[in-house]
């Protein structure tokens, strides 16, 4: 029973990592950068900076809160993104913008360094230690013209990141998706992929059928496991419910032995039959919140008898 509710718990704590894990800020992507920023997109205050965008992959809001921006890599906790402000929780699939032009106290989006001057781009985890992702910058891009991956948040990542995925865009895209800007969209794709329908289709049967034989094989385990648990339960009942002839001590065969002398002798107490035996049932009708009637004595009666 124990070892059953150990692998219960386990199952259930693996379960709420792989959610927590899923809505963690692993789940966040350096998207698009944009260098020399002469007639680009402008900040609050209409100035022309450098920026880049910070991609959430995940299906859960993620709050970049806490975390680290830096362009030294011997330095990870550069610029420290503020916490507790509304605006650097990333909705699920969305993009966070950031201006890199060394004028931090514009606001907990404006950084204390600038990209014209660096060679790479880290975003790092509330650790200070943890680098989540990482990107080298190129020193070729003309002016405003973005570096970003082809589908947003697709390449590699972290501290071993080679720049795959990334590509020079033919157009920015702050703030928004880097492919369908000039690409075809995903469910452009796959209605060219499966006109009919049947590829979608086979597929949502396979996840249920999926689901129903890993559904069938858990209630199948479980009751394994609890039809195991009752029988252990019977067998250690039994065990102890069993007494062996030898801890029976020899008076107490004398008196069956006695007994069943007895039984057998003294018939005239049974009826015919010797297998029977005659109780005879005695009814009192008196009270039994007065004791008084056991002491008093019948008196007779005197009956007058009809002549016919």
């Amino acid at each position: 029973m124990k070892k059953s509710i150990k692998y219960i718990l386990a199952g259930l704590l693996f379960f709420f990592q792989v959610s927590l894990f899923g809505q963690n800020v692993v789940d966040l992507r350096l998207n698009e950068l944009l260098i020399t920023n002469t007639e680009d997109f402008q900040d609050d205050f209409g100035v022309h900076s450098s920026w880049f965008e910070i991609f959430n992959i995940g299906y859960g809001t993620v709050d970049i809160g806490g975390c680290y921006l830096s362009n030294d890599p011997n330095d990870l906790k550069k610029y420290p993104i503020p916490r507790g402000d509304v605006l650097t929780k990333i909705k699920p699939r969305q993009h966070i913008l950031f201006w890199a032009d060394n004028k931090p106290f514009r606001g907990s989006f404006h950084l204390n360094f600038s990209l014209t001057d660096s060679k790479v781009l880290i975003l790092t985890s509330a650790d200070g230690k943890t680098i989540l992702d990482m990107v080298s910058l190129p020193d070729n891009l003309d002016p405003n013209q973005s570096y970003g991956r082809k589908i947003d948040g697709e390449g590699s990542y972290g501290p071993e990141s080679d720049n795959s995925g990334w590509i020079v865009l033919p157009r920015t895209s702050p703030s928004t998706n880097n492919y369908t800007l000039d690409g075809k969209s995903r469910a452009e794709i796959m209605k060219e992929t499966d006109p009919f329908g049947w590829i979608m289709a086979i597929m949502a049967m396979s996840v249920v059928f999926l689901a129903l034989l890993i559904l069938s094989l858990v209630f199948k385990g479980t009751g394994k496991i609890a039809i195991n648990l009752t029988q252990k339960k019977a067998d250690a009942y039994h065990k102890t419910q069993k007494v062996s002839v030898a801890d029976i001590s020899g008076e107490t065969f004398a008196a069956i032995a006695m007994a069943l002398h007895l039984y057998a002798n003294e018939t005239e107490v049974h009826d015919i039959e010797t297998t029977k035996l005659t109780i005879e049932q005695v009814r009192k009708n008196y009270s039994p919140w007065s004791s008084k009637y056991q002491s008093m004595r019948r008196m007779p009666e005197f009956r007058k008898r009809s002549n016919r």
